[in-house]
């Protein structure tokens, strides 16, 4: 899926330059020339980075990011024409993810813009939340919810259901699941994985009406994207 970049800059030709090279490395761009614009296009949303000029017609740069912050944390690099030490602090200190002075060689612009889409991925990574039919398993809350609503799980249900997310599509065998939820050590019937997929069941697919997981006679359970 193609990034989406708003671009907030006053100067038409930079602006102009900038988004063709932009779009020619296969960005979606969106152009604002002033800062009330730009940021009036920012806290609608739906973008994926945001640069940003400092020097701007009737609202500054510095004022748009302070404004933004206060509802969002869309990645932001700003541009301008000012290479001192403390307009680069303000900027950071205001919420700004980077900093390039212009003029700027493109190639760098786009070698930080890459630096930026980098550890977003890695942020969203480090969140794990895994996602089918409804039904969302959150590793760092140790939640399990369908259509927002919390379900209440035991250890062993909960084990279970985030080994299937986690192998989603992958139809996994009944040992391997015991491993998963019980331990190498167990030395119990496979069976008891079973009596926790009935459990799952009677706790998410009977009440919300969905089929999250599915039987594959003789091999195990999958967990299936939704099609």
């Amino acid at each position: 899926m193609e990034k989406k970049i708003l671009l907030v800059e006053d100067e038409e030709k930079i602006a102009r330059f900038t988004e063709l090279e932009l779009i020619h490395e296969g960005y979606q761009v969106t152009k604002a020339l002033n800062g009330r614009d730009g940021l009036e296009l920012a806290e609608k949303g739906g973008f994926d980075l945001i640069l940003l000029d400092v020097m701007l017609p009737q609202l500054n740069g510095l004022e748009v990011l302070r404004r933004l912050r206060r509802t969002s944390q869309v990645p932001v690099i700003m541009l301008t024409a000012r290479d001192a030490v403390m307009d680069k602090v303000s900027g950071l200190d205001a919420g700004a993810d980077d900093y390039i002075t212009k003029p700027f060689a493109i190639e760098e612009l786009l070698a930080r813009i890459r630096v930026v889409f980098k550890k977003q991925n890695g942020l969203q990574q480090q969140t794990r939340r895994m996602t089918a039919c409804g039904v969302t398993v959150d590793t760092d809350r140790h939640e399990v919810t369908c259509r927002g609503e919390i379900i209440e799980l035991t250890n062993r249900e909960y084990e279970l259901i985030r080994t299937l997310m986690e192998n989603k599509n992958i139809v996994m065998s009944r040992e391997k699941l015991l491993d998963a939820v019980c331990g190498y050590d167990y030395m119990g019937e496979t069976n008891l994985i079973d009596v926790y997929v009935r459990y799952l069941r009677s706790k998410i697919d009977e009440p919300f009406g969905i089929k999250l997981i599915h039987t594959v006679r003789g091999a195990g359970y999958v967990i299936k994207d939704e099609t």
